[in-house]
């Protein structure tokens, strides 16, 4: 049978094929598996987390607080928030301070001090006092929803402020009807401490230990000026004020002592956040307010 020439030219062809004796090739083996020790133990490249996604490794929730700028946190310290004897120095002192001034040998000075403000004020009376006692309260529960950094989610700084309510309301009428001090314009006897002065500093106190000093300084401003106007205005002696001062200030402490065991009791994930985001729609001119929530 005639082969065809497009076969005959094929079996022409050489092929320059290394050859290897017995020896050699097991030589060239153990190159080879040096070779791949080498690639296993080369350093990996570090991969940029934002570039490449790695399914083995748990990520970050990108709608976690420290991913939202409107629900940042500013994490509290370890035991912040416990019990500490020094904490009631300075409103155990603004109580005692006050407390004293209850004796009659104290009287000669606040009728004194009475008759000076009285000479300043004529007759003229700044009454807004009653209603902006409740600012700092107010802005202690509103500033985290807007973006302000904050340690705590909403509900827990709810939990707070009601458990530092309920211990002031408790301190302030247990202690206005056993003293019964005559108020100085009406003579009634529910004068000690001022409930006004305690309402606003324990708002200020909740603000600095929520959100700082910064913001703070601002609460305790308007605090200040409540004090100062329950006097003005002829409601209170200086002691009231003084003590309110410190059982204010006392009731928010004793709301963030009580969070760590609120914390416990009922598993709060402290990584929820709830935040409201203004928005304007400028095809309609609509504004609108939306309220995000993470869980």
């Amino acid at each position: 049978m005639a082969v065809p020439a497009f076969a005959q030219e094929e079996q022409h062809i050489e092929r320059d094929e290394p050859t290897f004796t017995q020896e050699e090739a097991i030589d060239n083996s153990g190159d080879l598996d040096g070779d791949i020790e080498s690639l296993i133990a080369a350093p990996k490249p570090e991969l940029d987390d934002d570039i490449y996604y790695n399914p083995f490794v748990k990520q970050e929730n990108p709608f976690s607080s420290q991913a939202n700028p409107l629900a940042t946190k500013a994490e509290p310290k370890s035991g912040e928030y416990r019990f500490k004897l020094r904490q009631l120095a300075l409103p155990g002192a603004l109580i005692a301070v006050g407390a004293a001034g209850v004796s009659m040998h104290f009287h000669n000075i606040k009728n004194s001090l009475r008759d000076e403000v009285a000479k300043w004020r004529g007759g003229h009376y700044l009454r807004f006092d009653d209603h902006i006692q409740y600012l700092p309260f107010v802005g202690y529960l509103g500033l985290g929803l807007v973006g302000v950094p904050c340690k705590h989610r909403f509900l827990e700084r709810f939990v707070v402020g009601a458990t530092a309510y309920m211990a002031l309301g408790v301190m302030v009428n247990g202690i206005k009807y056993s003293v019964k001090e005559p108020r100085p314009d009406s003579g009634a006897r529910n004068s000690f401490p001022s409930g006004h002065t305690a309402t606003v500093f324990m708002g200020a106190e909740l603000i600095r230990l929520e959100y700082g000093t910064g913001i703070a300084i601002g609460a305790y401003t308007i605090a200040v000026g409540v004090g100062f106007l329950r006097i003005y205005n002829d409601r209170h002696w200086l002691n009231d004020v003084l003590a309110g001062a410190g059982i204010g200030i006392l009731s928010a402490r004793i709301g963030y002592w009580m969070l760590p065991l609120y914390q416990k009791w009922f598993h709060w994930d402290k990584k929820k956040a709830v935040a409201l985001m203004p928005s304007y729609d400028p095809a309609t001119r609509t504004p609108s307010i939306g309220l995000m929530a993470t869980f």
